[in-house]
């Protein structure tokens, strides 16, 4: 069984720090919505662009920090971004008590934290392909994500709870405490970390800022993958605040039924992460990543027919259980394909990459698709979403591609 597979005592710390982390993520997910709007008494517009502002703004910043972090040791840089949230955050908890919070500081962190978070996650890549070899990034992959749809299904009852009792900023101070406990975890790492080369430490060229890219897109496997994934995760993201719309507004769900019609279902991504490695042995990863990358995108097209009722939130629960579960298959073995396809001297800028243009294209396709929904209604841009969806499995890469060659020569 997977799950059974032992990588080792410095994964586990990884492990753990990557939990804490996502777990006071979760926790705190709405505190900056809350905040603006029962603090700061802001309307929708300002919510919204608290969002889009953050995640847009926050990629930039952390474009030119993938070179950076490809030429250092990436377990200080991991402790660095920790410790920068964990600042942010605590800053933010401090002005609420000295009655000084202001919509500017509100922004200013949502960048810094959107940043940290993509710098981050470049760094913890190219540490998990250090720590744990070829054989085994599979099984840690899907760990991984199995703790981020636990912390998904525990977070926010967890963070609405602590809002009840104490506010709003109890789940920021949470937050807070979950990155200090993240780099402890990091800290805890014993193994010794390579040394970057000597060509990376003679210094970043502007043409670092698009190597990330270059492999990407240069890679026969990894450009299809690519171009698929930011396809469908930006469909998918940018219909949601429509179907919040939509079953809130003229379907007349309470709040409680909206929350439930998205949390039961998060139970699939637990289904599909333990189902993964399982799946790649028996039937190859090439046929799992293409079999469930099209089902993943067969299901959202079934909200277009969300209706009133008992009925109508089994029916969103139905397609949000499928979409997941499928989701948590394709995640991991997309991303221990990823680290496999990608030299060991290119991970961070790889990964910086694919985070920033995911975000800029969620950004992007939120946007239009509101814009849409305002000219022909939330119904009719969440069909035509799920009719896009439907042809995005001609993106996913028609053959298979060994990735033992790069394994072996780009250790």
């Amino acid at each position: 069984m997977a799950g059974r597979v032992s990588l080792g005592r410095d994964f586990g710390w990884l492990w753990a720090a990557y939990a804490a982390g996502t777990l006071g993520t979760w926790v705190a997910f709405n505190a900056f919505p809350l905040l603006a709007l029962t603090v700061l008494h802001k309307g929708s517009a300002e919510v919204a662009a608290l969002a889009a502002v953050g995640a847009a703004v926050g990629a930039a910043v952390a474009l030119p920090l993938g070179p950076w972090v490809e030429f250092r040791r990436k377990r200080p840089v991991m402790v660095a971004m920790d410790l920068v949230r964990c600042a942010a955050m605590l800053s933010v908890a401090a002005a609420y008590a000295l009655d000084r919070l202001g919509f500017v500081q509100l922004l200013v962190v949502s960048v810094l934290v959107a940043a940290a978070d993509i710098t981050f996650g470049a760094a913890s890549g190219a540490c998990l392909k250090a720590l744990v070899p070829a054989e085994g990034r599979l099984v840690a992959q899907a760990r991984l994500e199995s703790t981020t749809w636990t912390a998904t299904v525990v977070g926010p009852p967890l963070g609405g709870a602590l809002v009840a009792f104490a506010g709003p900023v109890a789940t920021v101070l949470v937050d807070a405490l979950s990155y200090l406990l993240s780099a402890a975890g990091i800290r805890a790492i014993k193994g010794r970390e390579p040394t970057p080369t000597r060509e990376a430490q003679a210094g970043m060229r502007a043409g670092d800022l698009l190597e990330g890219w270059r492999h990407i897109l240069g890679q026969p496997v990894l450009r299809p993958l690519f171009l698929n994934s930011v396809l469908v995760n930006g469909l998918i993201m940018a219909t949601a605040p429509l179907l919040a719309v939509l079953m809130l507004g003229p379907l007349g769900f309470a709040p409680w039924q909206y929350g439930l019609a998205f949390a039961v279902p998060c139970v699939g991504g637990l289904v599909g992460s333990r189902l993964a490695r399982p799946l790649v042995a028996r039937y190859g990863r090439h046929r799992v990543l293409r079999v469930s990358g099209v089902l993943r995108a067969c299901w959202p097209v079934g909200l277009v027919l969300v209706h009133p009722g008992v009925t109508g939130l089994v029916l969103v629960m139905a397609v949000e259980l499928a979409l997941i579960t499928c989701a948590a298959v394709f995640t991991p073995v997309l991303a221990a394909h990823r680290l496999d396809l990608t030299p060991t001297d290119r991970v961070a800028r790889t990964l910086t990459a694919w985070s920033v243009t995911a975000k800029a294209s969620l950004a992007a396709l939120t946007a239009l698709w509101g814009l849409l929904a305002a000219v022909v209604g939330p119904r009719a841009a969440i069909g035509l979403a799920g009719a896009l969806l439907l042809a995005t499995p001609l993106l996913l890469p028609r053959r298979e591609a060994g990735a033992t060659a790069c394994v072996d020569t780009c250790k």
